[in-house]
């Protein structure tokens, strides 16, 4: 019987995958060792990331070409289920939301989005899925993974993808995949497998950027 074509795109990423879940930020995070100061720059950068997932969402829910599609990609938009999480973070690091605006997304952060944004407009609901999919589907994976750190700021982090937040959400992703997928060409599941390959990678440069707080150049 042949694999889902999400479980496929996951296996034949699994090094990539791999290298996302050992990475030094979250080993760091891990054992509770990682400066607060690179964590605080990474809780900033990644409220600015999910409002662009948001707006790559709703892209795609322009696009949707039945109700049920619809009604999937409606409750992604509706339901921001990180935000709680957020607001968790900011309160604990206390993280002003004039410091959010100001700071702005870095270049890595900027070039992620840009991609989810452009696959979301120039392809169709599968492609956008595709794109969107590694973001819920690694932080959940991520939640099995790790056990609670003893670090109060890390441990309330961890422990909200360890209770399973993400599961919903990233079975509704790969069930659009796997649907778009099993109804489109080769053409489109190809261009469904870049998306998704490239958010991947993105995935992992979004840890590296954290790690190395990465800045514009002056």
């Amino acid at each position: 019987m042949a694999l889902p074509f999400s479980e496929e795109l996951r296996r034949d990423l699994d090094s990539v995958w791999e290298r996302i879940f050992s990475h030094p930020f979250l080993k760091e995070v891990q054992a509770g060792s990682l400066p607060l100061e690179k964590f605080r720059y990474y809780v900033i950068q990644d409220y600015h990331y999910l409002e662009g997932f948001g707006r790559s969402v709703s892209i795609a829910l322009s696009k949707g070409p039945d109700t049920e599609t619809l009604r999937k990609l409606v409750r992604r938009v509706t339901t921001p289920i990180e935000r709680p999480l957020h607001a968790r973070m900011f309160e604990l690091l206390e993280i002003e939301q004039e410091e959010v605006d100001r700071v702005g997304p870095s270049p890595t952060n900027l070039a992620y989005v840009n991609h989810m944004i452009t696959t979301a407009a120039s392809g169709g609901v599968g492609e956008a899925a595709a794109a969107l999919l590694p973001c819920p589907w690694s932080y959940h994976e991520l939640g099995n993974r790790l056990s609670l750190p003893d670090h109060p700021v890390y441990n309330a982090w961890v422990e909200a993808y360890h209770s399973g937040i993400l599961e919903e959400s990233t079975a509704a992703w790969r069930d659009l995949v796997d649907t778009f997928a099993e109804e489109g060409g080769p053409t489109v599941r190809e261009s469904m497998r870049q998306a998704f390959l490239t958010s991947s990678r993105y995935e992992y440069l979004f840890w590296t950027m954290a790690y190395n707080m990465e800045t514009w150049p002056s």
